[in-house]
């Protein structure tokens, strides 16, 4: 945990990602980290990634709601025209809460990286485009209030 922490830190220095830590802000608990990575910005794209939860906050409001600020921020202040999140093809749980927020599928890229065991990773490839985003926007607010109504 060390490692990844120096290394979100040491790469937030060099301007080349923004790691965010992920706090529920009743209990004041760390329960996640997310980053902005592979910023690309005379493209006006980035991607989300490096995301992880703590085990009880997986399936729950805490990802909608994260991802909507990010998402938020990246189109409407960073001003970007596409967002992308990568997942591993057998990465069920990630893929499907991707899509669920209102991300679509633009492909697979097929034996994208080596893993660390030798085998090769299929990686997912899913984005939100500025043109979506203000009707993913609205269904994510949607889904919000539907939280907040339980």
């Amino acid at each position: 945990m060390d490692t990844y922490i120096a290394t979100a830190l040491d790469q937030k220095e060099k301007g080349l990602e923004y790691p965010f830590t992920i706090i529920d802000t009743q209990t004041e608990a760390i329960i996640g980290c997310t980053r902005f990575y592979n910023l690309q910005p005379q493209h006006r794209r980035l991607e989300i990634g490096y995301t992880w939860y703590a085990k009880s906050y997986q399936r729950s409001a805490a990802n909608t709601q994260c991802k909507y600020l990010l998402l938020q921020y990246a189109f409407e202040e960073l001003n970007c025209i596409a967002v992308q999140i990568v997942t591993n093809w057998f990465n069920i749980k990630s893929r499907e809460a991707i899509a669920r927020l209102g991300a679509k599928q633009d492909g697979i890229l097929r034996n994208h990286r080596l893993n660390a065991d030798g085998s090769y990773r299929d990686t997912v490839v899913f984005s939100i485009t500025d043109h979506e985003w203000i009707g993913v926007k609205k269904t994510l607010d949607y889904k919000l209030n539907l939280y907040k109504n339980l």
